[in-house]
């Protein structure tokens, strides 16, 4: 009896290790510290007043700011050739003076460069890793490998109208600084309530979607998963939800946020449902769903520490989100 005793405490132990998985943070900006802003997807074609007011409003925070040598290429449909673009991320990876990378803007591109990019310098020191959209294929690498990476606007977020911008800038220059974040937003009708506490993990679903089967897809068990899209029609978010379903991206997950889901086209023939019952219809039944939080593709972007524990609080007229500071 002693021994199984014994075997059950052991197991209990080395169980709890496991299911209390710490993410690695990288260190806080500071003045003086150095921004580098690469391209490692989609082409920035006649966006060099993008980019320069990108580095204004670094420098306006007290950051130095350096900008890879081939941002402005172009090849294609991307920022330069696959080489082109590996070459300025990994420089930057490995440049000790360079305290985070900005990813310019998404598009498509950066899982063709992911596999070839060497992290030896990156586990040693880390980095944040900023962007969303095509970035989530970094967030999830990296995520799945245990370090924290920054959900948050992009350089071509600036090309929004400025009124509109107000709150993305601010929780990116909090998040950047290592100020609390803390979102209160109202709440959906379509809300699950609870309260729960976990590690948000996610991005971009079309992405999420993309790095299954890979070293790159997410370990969701007990952790919070964060989803949004654009441009795409009903059956198609149907479609790769339900490969994230089959995945087990929802079997065990703690509870689920939604983001923006922009510009949905409309098909010939109606689906039948709204977006909300889509993917309610889809997620267990028992956890918490917070719908509508401001991030993804639209001006109002929140910034997301993926791979930070959260307290989430789903409530009848207000929800809110507060980041752990660790």
């Amino acid at each position: 009896m002693k021994t199984i005793f014994t075997t059950f405490v052991v197991y209990f132990l080395i169980s709890n290790i496991f299911s209390q998985e710490k993410f690695i943070k990288s260190p806080y900006l500071k003045t003086g510290d150095t921004v580098a802003i690469v391209a490692p997807a989609g082409i920035l074609k006649n966006r060099e007043t993008t980019i320069e007011n990108a580095k204004i409003l670094l420098e306006s925070w007290g950051l130095k700011v350096v900008i890879g040598k081939n941002v402005f290429n172009q090849n294609n449909h991307f920022a330069g050739t696959d080489e082109e673009r590996l070459q300025d991320f990994q420089e930057a990876l490995d440049n000790p003076t360079i305290k985070a990378i900005w990813a310019a803007r998404g598009g498509y591109g950066s899982v063709r460069i992911l596999d070839k990019i060497n992290l030896t310098k990156f586990r040693k020191k880390p980095k944040w890793i900023i962007g969303y959209s095509d970035i989530t294929a970094f967030h999830n690498h990296l995520n799945s490998l245990g370090f924290e990476t920054l959900h948050a606007m992009m350089p071509t977020s600036l090309e929004e109208k400025p009124e509109e911008i107000i709150e993305t800038i601010a929780s990116f220059k909090k998040a950047l600084f290592g100020e609390e974040l803390r979102y209160e937003i109202p709440s959906s009708n379509y809300n699950r309530d609870g309260k729960i506490s976990g590690e948000i993990v996610g991005g971009n679903l079309s992405i999420l979607m993309s790095m299954l089967g890979s070293k790159s897809q997410l370990k969701t068990d007990g952790k919070i998963l964060f989803i949004e899209e654009i441009g795409e029609y009903e059956y198609a978010i149907d479609r790769m939800l339900q490969s994230l379903k089959r995945a087990g991206y929802f079997k065990n997950v703690k509870g689920v946020m939604l983001g923006n889901f922009s510009k949905i086209r409309k098909n010939s023939t109606s689906w039948g449902s709204t977006i909300e019952e889509l993917i309610l219809d889809l997620l267990p039944k028992e956890i918490p769903v917070l719908f509508d939080f401001p991030a993804g593709h639209e001006a109002d972007n929140w910034a997301l520490f993926f791979g930070r524990k959260v307290d989430l609080t789903i409530q009848k007229d207000t929800s809110t989100v507060v980041f752990h500071q660790k």
